[in-house]
């Protein structure tokens, strides 16, 4: 068994000293005038955001905020895997992996991890604790680069089930949103003797059958999910084709990184909620450092051949669905082919919730989790 070794965050100051000297030398692409984001992300917004990162963002007050969480790291098939591992003070909590997506990383749980692990603490009912375990996904940021091909949606949710044995977990449940999905489902599948239920912020609908009548809101979104498969973001196309071209400017130039992820959390974001500017910041630096541009693209390679969404599992799923995340999910289609036993539509919220709304989704997965304690 490969040893679990205490993880400690110390980025060399000579890195945070290249990255602002390389900041301070940006060379500036051209703008039309007028354009706005119909071409991306302005390039007053990057300058915006590239000064702040050079000059006032703190990386070493986000830095002790990561470190005064417990972390690990492990190997698992090969591969290095970083994770938080906090257990709460309730003796009887229930043990529950989270998975991030893409541009994501494991600050963005920060707002939840206290409220989920203690809810005593926070004004919730004990009886609601989880024992957290937030893995980084292979080759993205703090888990470092994978080193050979084949980490796909599959390939981690047996890692998943391999770390979870590893802590001692012989019960627990299964959170996530953009790749959280799909890891989740095959996580409830590989280990659906130990999952009690999967939780998911994110999902898309399975296609209609039959004849079925939907209504208008159901059709939009349904019409919704058809457009977003049938012309995949930018980003996504690059990804899933050409993730080694991609990764050479992203890894030399910090203001590269930085637009790549700031043009899609922009846009993924409910404009009411929004991410700090710091919070934006400590995702890039998270991905600079670690120099994980290139092998964290590789996930959306490896699971390109796959096509459409992930099967469903065989456990109990519950679904917190946010207004404006990139899709949002028919329920009478999902009840089909998922074991649906909770489900939760919020007015505000985009595709990032435990950045922009932890509270509701703090309290959803509480709701859901709840059911199934007792089974």
């Amino acid at each position: 068994m490969s040893e679990v070794v205490p993880f400690r965050l110390n980025v060399p100051q000579a890195d945070l000293d290249d990255l602002a000297q390389r900041l301070a030398r940006t060379r500036w692409p051209d703008e039309l005038p007028g354009i706005g984001w119909e071409h991306g992300i302005p390039l007053a917004r990057v300058k915006e955001l590239a000064e702040r990162w050079r000059t006032v963002y703190d990386w070493r007050a986000q830095e002790a905020k990561l470190n005064a969480l417990p972390q690990f790291t492990t190997e698992i098939d090969g591969a290095n895997i970083h994770f938080v591992h906090v257990r709460s003070p309730e003796a009887d909590a229930l043990p529950l992996i989270i998975t991030h997506g893409w541009p994501s990383t494991v600050a963005d749980f920060l707002d939840v991890i206290g409220p989920l692990s203690d809810p005593r603490a926070h004004g919730g009912d004990p009886r609601d604790a989880f024992h957290l375990v937030i893995p980084t996904l292979p080759g993205y940021t703090l888990s470092g680069p994978t080193r050979e091909a084949g980490w796909d949606v599959n390939r981690i949710a047996r890692a998943w089930a391999v770390l979870m044995d590893r802590l001692g977990y012989r019960r627990y449940g299964a959170q996530g949103g953009d790749w959280g999905w799909p890891i989740s489902n095959a996580l409830g599948t590989v280990a659906k003797d130990r999952v009690v239920g999967v939780h998911l912020n994110y999902l898309a609908s399975p296609p209609p059958t039959g004849d079925v009548e939907l209504s208008e809101d159901e059709l939009e979104r349904l019409e919704r999910q058809k457009a977003y498969v049938a012309n995949p973001a930018g980003y996504w196309q690059m990804q899933s084709t050409r993730p080694q071209t991609l990764a050479y400017g992203l890894t030399d130039s910090p203001v590269g990184q930085l637009a790549w992820i700031a043009d899609k959390v922009t846009e993924w974001t409910d404009p009411a909620s929004g991410i700090d500017d710091d919070r934006l910041l400590t995702t890039a630096t998270l991905y600079w450092v670690t120099g994980t541009a290139g092998s964290s693209s590789r996930l959306h390679r490896e699971n390109a051949p796959r096509g459409g969404p992930p099967n469903p599992c065989p456990v109990p799923l519950g679904a917190a669905v946010f207004a404006h995340d990139l899709v949002r999910p028919v329920r009478r289609l999902v009840e089909r082919v998922y074991d649906v036993v909770h489900w939760t539509e919020f007015d505000r919220g985009g595709h990032f919730p435990a950045v922009e709304a932890p509270d509701l989704l703090t309290d959803d997965i509480r709701a859901f989790f709840r059911l199934l304690r007792g089974r």
